[in-house]
């Protein structure tokens, strides 16, 4: 279903946009203390440079306000709707579900953020 050369795979594996050979991150695991946000300067596979200017991925900041929504929303459907949790609970639920998730959503939003600005090139696959 997700293979190479589809945006969702990039961005979901967190790899090169362009290449998606290598991941942009130098730890893949977005809960390992301290690495959250250390990424390499250059894909070493395509050389496509990932902070395309001085605080490119501030940008990510809005994005990220809207898979946190997303995550809320989700947290919320699962607790109120499907659980039938109280009211209480439920805002207990989201902010728990979005502490716990920040680190998958930091990453997320850089991953959509660079997405939106360099598009994968077959010919730099293969190269």
């Amino acid at each position: 279903m997700l293979k190479k050369g589809n945006k969702l795979y990039s961005i979901l594996t967190g790899s090169c946009p362009k290449c998606h050979q290598e991941s942009m991150y130098e730890v893949k695991n977005p809960y390992n203390p301290g690495t959250l946000f250390k990424m390499h300067e250059r894909c070493s596979h395509c050389g496509t440079r990932y902070k395309i200017e001085p605080s490119f991925f501030y940008g990510a900041m809005y994005v990220s306000y809207a898979v946190g929504i997303a995550f809320g929303v989700a947290a919320f459907v699962i607790a109120f709707l499907l659980l039938k949790a109280t009211l209480i609970q439920t805002f207990i639920a989201i902010f728990i579900t979005l502490v716990v998730f920040m680190p998958v959503i930091i990453r997320l939003s850089r991953n959509i953020w660079i997405n939106l600005f360099i598009h994968y090139d077959p010919l730099a696959s293969r190269a």
